[in-house]
């Protein structure tokens, strides 16, 4: 791992201690800025608080700075513990980490990402899948019938390993010989280990699941597919929707929305999402582009 890379992760990681305190985004985007066209300090030297001091920086956030990047011997701890565990990291300046994540995401694209598994899937067209946990039988079918196309068509599916949709689209692809990639948003280290799945996860490998981290990780799935498909939504309501609703406002990827005829789907399609039916799944390349949104100026 190349020295910027441990530097980011001290930086941005909790490295398994919740108490610590990693700069949010906003704050590693000032420092990039300020670092930007200053001479690179000796290699036999490190990173001081007189260094930051002469960035701009206050005593207090100086100091916090530099005690983040002393922490070496916790990055290492962290590290290996990781390795043992099959779980690696991908920084944001890794080479692994997707471009397309960065293109489409930003500013607001993940500063690392964990993965467990073929890390090679990353770099293969691929196209997500997400929907509601409890499904209707024809929503459920979709979401087989588009899970089992991504792997005829040669196309990594992503979803996020939840109950219903994401599992039925998964578990379908997997059978028909496809890969998957699983964004999970609980401890990575726990998932089992398949051929043909990676699973990543933001933060770290061994942070507990919460709500939060699952609303957080849809736009990592929205946005590392060429498309989505989204096999059933509550109006209003819930991950799909506000993922969904988030992609269409950004226009991360071209959302394709199943016709079952419901409110949700209905007012996906004023928003931008074309409706489809099972039958189009025979040819994603032969899919309509979304036409403008409400969302577009």
């Amino acid at each position: 791992m190349r020295p910027a890379e441990r530097g980011f992760l001290l930086l941005t990681g909790h490295l398994g201690n919740p108490e610590r305190k990693p700069l949010t985004a906003s704050q590693l985007r000032q420092l990039a800025q300020r670092a930007r066209g200053c001479d690179p300090l000796p290699e036999d030297r490190e990173l001081e608080e007189r260094d930051l001091m002469a960035l701009g920086y206050g005593p207090e956030m100086a100091k916090r700075i530099a005690d983040l990047l002393a922490e070496e011997e916790l990055l290492e701890h962290y590290l290996q513990k990781g390795r043992k565990r099959g779980c690696v990291p991908i920084t944001r300046i890794s080479e692994d980490y997707p471009l397309v994540l960065r293109r489409r995401l930003g500013v607001d694209s993940p500063g690392c990402l964990w993965a467990r598994g073929d890390i090679s899937l990353l770099a293969q067209p691929a196209v997500a899948l997400v929907g509601s946990r409890e499904l209707r039988e024809e929503n459920r079918r979709f979401a087989a019938e588009a899970g089992r196309q991504a792997a005829l068509q040669g196309y990594v599916l992503i979803s996020g390993n939840a109950r219903g949709a994401d599992r039925t689209a998964q578990e379908s692809c997997l059978a028909a010989g496809g890969k998957v990639i699983c964004v999970v948003p609980d401890a990575l280290w726990k998932q089992p280990t398949r051929e043909n799945v990676l699973y990543l996860s933001e933060d770290g490998y061994d942070e507990a699941f919460s709500a939060q981290r699952a609303l957080s990780r849809n736009r990592c799935i929205h946005g590392l597919g060429l498309m989505t498909f989204v096999a059933q939504v509550g109006l209003g309501k819930g991950g799909t929707w506000d993922g969904t609703m988030k992609n269409l406002h950004a226009r991360w990827s071209g959302v394709y929305a199943f016709r079952d005829g419901s409110e949700g789907m209905t007012q996906l399609e004023q928003m931008g999402a074309c409706l489809i039916e099972m039958e189009e799944l025979e040819s994603f390349y032969d899919l309509p582009e979304p036409e403008r949104n409400l969302f577009d100026r």
